[in-house]
């Protein structure tokens, strides 16, 4: 929308919102105060009312030139997206925007448009990470799922084959272990390679272990925290290398969870709940070395989930589901699926202006 279609629309909006005798300036007249338009003002009046609205803005010429009607299109309407072509010297922070890239798809909510991109998700060979996979893979992006299985759960076999008939996308599978940093660096560096680009991750991958304090072995603790903060440590870094490489701006968000801010009543888990804590600080600190080169870094933090990780939970402590249940306001627990819109968000420019944030998305769990 142009400035001169924005007045005509604030006059309009004026004259349908408040039901009293109003005097807008007619958009009509604007040519005639061009010596005006640098310090330009639109005012809205009322009798017996005080100053409704004082709005000081920097006019364009062509606002001024063009005979279009209120609200209606004008070929010399102002695209706001053209901010991020302005020359700014090379350490502004404007120039670190991610460009935007024409909508060749009507059909798709511009921000939401992932066409031609390109996003790892570790743990993406099921559950949690391969939905986060799917709603990125819908939105037009290439996606490489990275797990430690052998092979991927049944679903992702229907995932790919979607992807490619009905997305014209393509959903791939490589197995790692995202403790080893070196495995991790050398795999991010090939999908870089092979797309010579890398806008972003989920680093999804994690597990659980459910083991009072005291009863905890060295073993089970080194392992948790090794995948669930280290592996995470290593997938950020990776990806964040790739995009420096490639020049690309982009978005990483760690999964983290509602147990990283509370001590999770009936789950006996507190290095998982201090390993999740962990990836939450670790998303401010990325997000502040990152954010002025085009990288934003958010953290999510799930409620409880019904996953293969959960299901196994609940083997082991079969009272647990009504616990969890009982203490989340909405009376049950999330499906993965819930949280595709999330990753789109969280991946896409939608949330342009948003890192070094922690999402928390629980039902209501933690909020009584």
């Amino acid at each position: 929308m142009g400035y001169g279609e924005l007045f005509g629309c604030i006059s309009t909006s004026y004259l349908t919102a408040i039901d009293i005798n109003i005097i807008p300036i007619p958009l009509l007249y604007i040519p005639l105060i061009r010596p005006l338009a640098m310090s330009f003002i639109p005012r809205v009046l009322a009798p017996g009312r005080t100053r409704l609205a004082r709005v000081a803005v920097t006019a364009p010429r062509s606002l001024f030139s063009s005979s279009a009607g209120l609200c209606s299109p004008s070929k010399s309407s102002f695209n706001p997206h053209d901010i991020h072509n302005v020359t700014h010297s090379p350490d502004h922070i404007q120039s670190k925007l991610p460009a935007k890239e024409l909508l060749r798809n009507n059909h798709r909510f511009s921000e939401f448009d992932l066409e031609g991109r390109v996003y790892a998700i570790t743990g993406g060979g099921r559950g949690l990470g391969l939905s986060m996979a799917e709603a990125l893979i819908e939105a037009g992006a290439k996606v490489y799922c990275l797990d430690r299985l052998e092979s991927p759960h049944p679903d992702f076999l229907v995932a790919q084959q979607k992807a490619k008939s009905d997305y014209g996308c393509s959903l791939e599978y490589i197995r790692i272990d995202v403790r080893n940093n070196i495995e991790v660096n050398n795999t991010f560096a090939a999908i870089a390679a092979q797309e010579e680009r890398l806008d972003g991750l989920i680093a999804a991958a994690g597990i659980n272990h459910l083991q009072s304090a005291l009863e905890h072995s060295q073993q089970a603790l080194d392992e948790v925290m090794s995948i669930n903060y280290t592996g995470v440590f290593n997938s950020a870094t990776a990806a964040a290398r790739q995009m420096f490489k490639y020049q690309q701006t982009g978005s990483i968000l760690l999964v983290a969870s509602m147990s990283g801010l509370i001590a999770n009543k009936g789950m006996t888990s507190p290095v998982y709940n201090s390993s999740k804590a962990a990836v939450i600080q670790l998303g401010r600190s990325l997000a502040m070395e990152w954010g002025r080169h085009g990288i934003r870094v958010n953290s999510l933090c799930p409620g409880h989930i019904i996953t293969p990780m959960v299901d196994e939970v609940f083997r082991q402590n079969p009272a647990a589901r009504a616990t969890w249940e009982a203490e989340n306001m909405l009376g049950r627990l999330a499906m993965p699926e819930e949280f595709r819109g999330t990753a789109l968000f969280c991946l896409s420019d939608a949330s342009s202006f948003m890192t070094g944030s922690t999402l928390l998305i629980d039902g209501g769990h933690t909020a009584w």
